[in-house]
């Protein structure tokens, strides 16, 4: 079972019917005792960096770090995977899960934010050389759908990376931690793919 994490940054509706539509069970929950419970769990979100303070007085928090813990799965998409790393310039005061190290930052004045729309993937090798699970089978240059302001560094972890201004941060991925900038869900077949990968991890 996978447990979509609602801890009010919305995009819950979407991420749950792709995951519907790939027939696997899933729950959306406010309720740390059914994190726990799960044997995966997703961390959606879209908006402003201070949303992701839900997490931190539901006591979502520490469910969902307990959870990557102990080696449950778990995928942050869009602000999701920004709650990943230390923390973002968007929101100085929230601090992020610290799994990977480095800060959300905003993109270079060369170019409009926020980055919205189809940019394709750059896939990297991972730090210990091994492919990437979540990219099995998609199309090298495959597009992908954006909607940010803020973007996350290029890391070890990093197995996939887009240009706008700079390369960022398009996908993590650090044994059961899996983070991806961009909405598979509003992806088409690629992120219907992705999110399969993610099922079957």
């Amino acid at each position: 079972m996978i447990a979509i994490v609602d801890y009010g940054a919305g995009n819950l509706n979407s991420v749950k019917k792709a995951f519907d539509y790939l027939g696997a069970e899933v729950v959306v929950t406010t309720q740390p005792e059914a994190v726990a419970a799960a044997d995966k769990i997703v961390l959606p979100g879209v908006g402003h960096f201070s949303a992701l303070g839900g997490l931190d007085n539901t006591g979502l928090r520490d469910a969902v770090l307990q959870g990557a813990r102990a080696g449950k799965p778990l995928l942050g998409i869009c602000l999701g995977m920004q709650w990943l790393f230390e923390g973002s310039d968007e929101a100085p005061q929230f601090a992020g899960a610290g799994i990977f190290a480095g800060r959300c930052r905003p993109f270079p004045s060369s170019v409009k934010s926020p980055h919205v729309g189809w940019n394709s993937l750059v896939v990297r090798e991972a730090s210990a050389g091994e492919s990437s699970r979540l990219l099995r089978d998609v199309a090298p240059d495959s597009f992908v759908y954006y909607t940010h302001s803020f973007q996350a560094p290029i890391v070890a972890a990093t197995t996939a990376a887009s240009e706008y201004g700079a390369q960022f941060s398009a996908v993590v991925e650090q044994r059961n931690i899996f983070g991806v900038q961009f909405h598979p869900e509003k992806s088409w077949t690629v992120g219907l793919l992705i999110l399969k990968n993610f099922c079957e991890v």
